[in-house]
């Protein structure tokens, strides 16, 4: 880091399944308005907007911002998959730490179908091809199955293959997001749930159930990035700051490993972890909170292990031990991650930063994780973009 980049301000909508959900240009402003609020400031302090999301039109950031003025600065849309929210982040973060602004605005919205995920061009040819090729050639792929939980079906059925175990392990993920969302306002599906329940609730894909999936979800959320100069100019006193942060694609080999584990990214996230501890002079080990990417709840096992959370082939005991959970060595996803608390696109990775940020300055309620002072989030989009933020309390 060049120069300190600090946490102003984090705010969020609460999501909602779809056919609850208001619109992204309604649910955007709030989130913003959360954030600004929360920061202390107006939005004409702000100096650039990097504003993500899958599901919309082009200028889709400028239609959001514009519901709290125009003040004529630039506002960037970004679409890079599910990390499009950590993606506006990390663009925010470059721009204050290289010093072209004091002041940015990192938001992230989306107003999603019901439904499983679907290609929205089908004249042209589709960026997930080659990951399709490739995963026929491992998997044997069913076409009226959606693609999206297959590739992690297959990643799954990869790890129980290379480490053993049972697939039991994946589904008391559920069961702990869940419990983890019960203290979670913000959370769409906050009921418990059993063992039993996730793994007779229908089957998707693989060994991946229902309860396994994360749902559709409509939301936003938003972070005010600002510079140590800016806060101390303006009477801030920001009580987190970035530390580390990266955003990585895939290496040549992707595709000659023939591992369903490296085309949803895991070799991706443990290059990522890796680059941000040695960025931050950190051990996984001191980090006592986690917001990772449980699009399913295969990928939080990977997660664990790429994230260096537990060594690796070592997710089934880190979970039967509870050392994911409070209690344990690391509490995971206390939001209740994406399982739970829903995943709209555009939002999560700033959903994620919300989070992170409240439970490092002490204020997550009963879902607060004790003497927290270094927070990971993780958020990863399918293509590949991995991206993992380190975030620190401030004395």
């Amino acid at each position: 880091m060049n120069r300190g980049v600090l946490v102003a301000g984090v705010g969020m909508a609460p999501f909602s399944k779809p056919s609850a959900g208001d619109s992204y240009d309604f649910q955007g402003p709030r989130a913003i308005t959360s954030a600004l609020k929360d920061a202390g400031l107006t939005y004409d302090r702000v100096q650039q907007v990097y504003a993500g999301y899958v599901y919309g039109d082009s200028t889709s950031g400028q239609r959001v911002v514009y519901q709290l003025g125009k003040t004529g600065i630039p506002v960037l849309n970004v679409n890079n998959n599910c990390a499009s929210g950590s993606s506006a982040l990390w663009l925010a973060r470059q721009a204050v730490e290289s010093g072209a602004v004091d002041c940015a605005l990192a938001v992230g919205f989306e107003q999603m179908p019901p439904g499983a995920l679907s290609a929205k061009w089908t004249d042209r040819p589709a960026p997930l091809s080659d990951f399709v090729a490739a995963l026929g050639e491992i998997y044997d792929i069913d076409p009226d199955v959606p693609m999206t939980p297959q590739y992690f079906a297959a990643a799954g059925l990869e790890y129980l293959q290379k480490y053993g175990g049972s697939a039991d392990t994946f589904a008391a993920v559920a069961v702990k997001a869940r419990s983890h969302a019960a203290n979670n306002p913000y959370a769409v599906f906050r009921d418990p749930v059993t063992l039993t329940d996730v793994l007779d609730s229908p089957r998707i894909a693989g060994l991946l159930t229902r309860l396994q999936c994360c749902p559709p979800t409509c939301g936003a959320a938003a972070a005010v990035i600002c510079s140590d100069e800016f806060a101390r100019a303006n009477g801030l006193t920001p009580r987190v700051a970035i530390a580390a942060q990266t955003l990585q694609s895939d290496a040549d080999d992707l595709f000659a490993k023939k591992s369903a584990m490296s085309l949803v990214g895991t070799d991706v996230t443990r290059r990522a972890a890796r680059d941000v501890y040695q960025q931050a002079g950190v051990d996984p080990r001191d980090i006592a909170v986690v917001e990772l990417h449980d699009c399913f709840t295969v990928n939080e096992v990977l997660s664990y292990e790429a994230l260096g959370l537990c060594d690796e082939g070592g997710a089934e005991k880190f979970i039967l031990e509870g050392e994911n959970t409070y209690g344990g060595r690391v509490v995971t996803n206390p939001s209740g991650g994406l399982l739970s608390k829903g995943h709209p696109l555009g939002a999560t990775g700033l959903a994620q930063t919300a989070e992170i940020t409240w439970q490092l300055r002490g204020e997550a309620g009963d879902r607060q994780v004790e003497n927290a002072a270094l927070g990971l989030q993780h958020n990863l989009g399918l293509g590949t973009a991995g991206v993992i933020t380190l975030f620190e309390r401030l004395s």
